[in-house]
């Protein structure tokens, strides 16, 4: 059996953690530790291998998550991505990965041919607002049943982009 080219069939996936924690399982503390997931309004780009999806499905009573476009992505990165000491990512920290530019970057995280949260130097999530205007729906309900929570799809990138 070989292993699976990465980025083939993969599609990338914008996670946002919108509850607290108290009362929780250990099991979902620690899954939403392993996903760098530690505090409220914290995202993640992962993909959609099912390592993740099952960690998402352990989890989706606490994080929305959904398939983000490559705008998103980008503007993810260029507004919100941090360096370890915490200063905005520049386009010549990102020439040292090897990428032309912070678009490319981008690309590549879209097109999972680079998992972001492997980037040596780079924060493996996103600190984001609260969303402007509020949520729209109840935190502790599903997204399905009218609520926040558990997988929106696309319009995941309404509410990325409320949050920026």
């Amino acid at each position: 059996m070989s292993k699976p080219q990465s980025g083939k069939g993969r599609k990338c996936l914008v996670a946002v953690r919108i509850r607290g924690v108290i009362d929780a399982s250990r099991d979902v503390r620690t899954t939403l530790q392993m996903l760098n997931m530690k505090r409220n309004y914290h995202a993640i780009l992962i993909d959609n291998r099912p390592s993740y999806l099952g960690m998402l499905k352990e989890i989706q009573n606490y994080v929305t998550w959904g398939e983000p476009t490559k705008e998103t992505v980008q503007m993810l990165i260029e507004k919100r991505g941090r360096l370890m000491g915490d200063k905005p990512i520049t386009e010549g920290f990102v020439e040292k990965l090897g990428f032309k530019s912070l678009n490319e970057l981008a690309e590549a995280v879209y097109n999972c041919s680079v998992s972001y949260n492997k980037l040596p130097g780079i924060k493996p999530f996103f600190r984001l607002h609260p969303p402007s205007k509020g949520f729209k729906g109840k935190v502790k309900k599903s997204y399905q049943a009218g609520g926040e929570a558990g997988y929106r799809g696309e319009a995941i990138n309404n509410l990325i982009q409320r949050m920026i």
